[in-house]
């Protein structure tokens, strides 16, 4: 139990900090009341499947990849420029349109940029809503979009 409790715990942090490594994982779990050394980080860094990631902020940072998600290639791309037609914001929302059927794969392709502070992502047929905390960052994500489709 107090393993998938730690490991649990791992998850919840690297989704909301920057963690670089594995003494400051250490120092976040010994703040939530985890008794824990360095060679049961590793283990469950390497269980969990955790990867080292680039941030916006230009720092590696712990994310968890699954197989599918090595990184974007260029089909992604590709499929993001010729099926979204538009990117535009609406206070701390950023709406993308697609062409008809579309919808699913573009939030997908959305879901592997790992955005900073993208709080949920959902999608129809022909449209993709991403949630932000603040319309300043919804207004940064519809410009790093539109950048993609240029």
């Amino acid at each position: 139990m107090a393993r998938s409790l730690r490991q649990s715990k791992i998850l919840e942090l690297i989704s909301v900090k920057e963690i670089e490594t594995q003494d400051e994982l250490a120092k976040e779990l010994k703040n939530a009341n985890f008794d824990i050394t360095q060679a049961t980080i590793s283990r469950d860094i390497k269980e969990l499947g955790l990867t080292k990631i680039l941030s916006s902020s230009g720092k590696y940072k712990y994310a968890i990849l699954g197989n599918e998600q090595q990184g974007v290639s260029s089909k992604y791309i590709n499929i993001f420029k010729e099926c979204v037609i538009s990117v535009k914001n609406a206070l701390n929302l950023a709406v993308i349109k697609t062409i008809k059927g579309m919808g699913g794969s573009v939030a997908s392709f959305i879901d592997k940029l790992n955005l900073i502070d993208l709080m949920g992502t959902t999608f129809g047929d022909d449209t993709v809503l991403l949630i932000f905390p603040s319309t300043a960052l919804s207004s940064e994500a519809v410009v790093t979009l539109n950048n993609i489709l240029v």
